[in-house]
Formats: C-alpha cells, sequence, structure tokens
C-alpha cells in the first residue's frame, strides 16, 4: 500500500489513520488542532445512528463499528463501556429502527407511564478524553506521527508530504477527514454546521442511558458515564455560535431531571457547545477523481454529523478498501 496523508484528527480521521497503518501503509496525520482541541472532545459519544438515513451502506458502517467498540469494551480500552439504554417512544405503533439489526440484544419492552413504548437494548458508550488519548498513543505504537498543519487547499498536500518522505517515489494517498473543514477543502455546498449543546453534572449513581428524542420541549437524553452524565440536547442546523446560552443549559438541565428525577440536584460540572459536521445527503466516503489534491489520490472521509462515533470504524475499514483498490 502507498503512503497516505490523513488529514484531520478527530475521532474519524484518526481512526482511519489506526486501520491504514495496521494495513501496512506509511501514514502520517495533519491536524489543524490537537485532537484533544476538536469537536470530538465534546461528543457525548454514545452508539446511535443519530440523524441518518436507513442506507445499508450505512448499516454496515455501523454495525461494523457496534462490533469494534464490545470488542474494545472486553478488552477495558479506556473510555469504552457498553451501557443499557431505554429509548422511550410518544407514538404508538413505532416500527423498530432500521438500525436495530446491528444491536444483539435490541427489544421492545412495555413503556412507563405517559409514553406508548420502548425500547431496550446495550449499546457502547466512550468517554472522548480518554479514548482520543488511546488512539493517538496507539498511532504512535504504530509510527504514525500526527503533525500540527493546518491544510489550506487538499492540492497541497502532496507537496507538504514530498518534505516528511523525501523518497516516496509517488504521490501519496490523501484522506480528507476535516469534518466542517471539508465544505471548503472539497468545495462542498452540502457541508454545514450542526449545533449541539449538552450539560455535564455529577453522576448520583445512574448507569442506565435514557433517551426522549420526541420530547416537544426538545430532544432528551441521559449519558451515565464513571464520574459525570451527559445531559442533552441540542440538534440546530446552521446555527454557528458556541458561547454560553444559560437558557439552554437551564432548559435542557429540566427536561432531563423532568425525565430521570434522580438527577435533581445534580451538581453542574459544566456547559458546552459544539458545531457537528452536518453535510445534506450523509456522509461522503468515496474517491475523487477530478484531482482536487493534485496528483495524488484523495478518499473523502466527513459529513458524518453526529454518528461520527457510531461510523467512525466501519468508516475506517472502508477507507482502507479503497486505498487497496
Amino acid at each position: 500500500m502507498r503512503d497516505v496523508v490523513v488529514v484531520g484528527a478527530g475521532v474519524v480521521g484518526l481512526t482511519s489513520a489506526v486501520r491504514l497503518a495496521e494495513a501496512g501503509a506509511r501514514v502520517t496525520v495533519l491536524t489543524a488542532d490537537e485532537p484533544v482541541d476538536t469537536v470530538s472532545r465534546i461528543a457525548a459519544a454514545v452508539w446511535y445512528p443519530t440523524r441518518t438515513s436507513a442506507d445499508p451502506r450505512v448499516l454496515g458502517w455501523a454495525r461494523r463499528t457496534f462490533e469494534v467498540f464490545a470488542g474494545q469494551a472486553r478488552q477495558q480500552v479506556p473510555g469504552v463501556v457498553m451501557r443499557p439504554t431505554r429509548m422511550l417512544l410518544r407514538e404508538p405503533g413505532t416500527a423498530d429502527p432500521w438500525w436495530a439489526p446491528a444491536v444483539p440484544d435490541f427489544r421492545p419492552a412495555p413503556p412507563p407511564d405517559g409514553y406508548a413504548g420502548q425500547w431496550r437494548f446495550t449499546v457502547p458508550t466512550v468517554e472522548m478524553g480518554p479514548y482520543l488519548d488511546w488512539l493517538v498513543d496507539r498511532l504512535s505504537r504504530l509510527d504514525v506521527p500526527v503533525r500540527r498543519h493546518r491544510v489550506d487547499r487538499l492540492a497541497d498536500v502532496p507537496g507538504i508530504a514530498a518534505g516528511m518522505w523525501p523518497s516516496a517515489r509517488r504521490p501519496p494517498l490523501v484522506v480528507n477527514a476535516t469534518g466542517l473543514a471539508a465544505g471548503k477543502l472539497a468545495d462542498d455546498p452540502a457541508v454545514h454546521p450542526v449545533r449541539g449543546r449538552i450539560v455535564l453534572v455529577e453522576n448520583p449513581g445512574l448507569t442506565t442511558s435514557v433517551r426522549d428524542e420526541a420530547n416537544p420541549a426538545g430532544i432528551t437524553y441521559v449519558h451515565p458515564r464513571g464520574r459525570d452524565v451527559v445531559l442533552g440536547g441540542t440538534f440546530e442546523p446552521y446555527r454557528t455560535e458556541t458561547g454560553p446560552d444559560d437558557g439552554a443549559a437551564a432548559a435542557i438541565l429540566a427536561r432531563c431531571v423532568a425525565l430521570v428525577p434522580e438527577l435533581a440536584g445534580a451538581p453542574v460540572l459544566g456547559r458546552l457547545a459544539g458545531l457537528r459536521p452536518g453535510r445534506t445527503g450523509g456522509a461522503r466516503l468515496a474517491e475523487e477523481t477530478s484531482g482536487s489534491a493534485g496528483p495524488a489520490r484523495l478518499v473523502h472521509n466527513y459529513g458524518h454529523g453526529g454518528a461520527g462515533v457510531t461510523l467512525s470504524w466501519g468508516c475506517a475499514d472502508e477507507v482502507v478498501a479503497l486505498a487497496g483498490s
């Protein structure tokens, strides 16, 4: 396999780099920001194909990612835990979701009072701080450097690579995993920001995730982690302001306490906002042949919206397949 430059160091870029290096490629990651400073760092990071289409290809990515995370949980990879989940439904007769075949223990269950239905299942949850550190360490063990370098044009990457690998005999494969920045770098008008807000509170002893996504007051979810609980949230396309919003945080907290009363009085640890890399039409994972990366081959892997973690390893495996084709 040829030399590869992965542009972008969020979870999608880092997992792509790991898989490429494991397949025998000589890989370098270029990133404008340290991995801990990417939007991946503040993701709630629960396996769940949020706002993704019922496409067999997407189901394959999601299924494969589930399998990888389940294995990592068994291996006690930092930050990865299998978490029981309850999805509360407001409409009677709701059909099973298209992604149910990827979840081994998915099952309907009697609903609590006030709801029309309930799904129960166990899925991976990922605490992104420790997990991103683990991915970077994994790359280090694979001799993959992660270098700070802002790429303004994908066509510049072969020249950058020539400085990194003077002995390279041919242009590298470039993997564009730049998330929201791909709108400019790939000249893709379908890419757009989707603002998400969450509140972190001290964990009063919760172990089960709870979702009420059709809450008319706003999407509502409670995701316990080791020491805290992620409360959400918002899904706001084309909104870019990420400064503090006390009103939004208070509304999230109120919805979540109503859903899980054990949260009442839990100390607030933080209020976070980030811009998910949305894309009309879903994630773009394909080779481009128009020459946007100059003489290099170019594979795009971006536009995962709120499902970057959920699709990460499946997409990384497909990047390897494209690279070897």
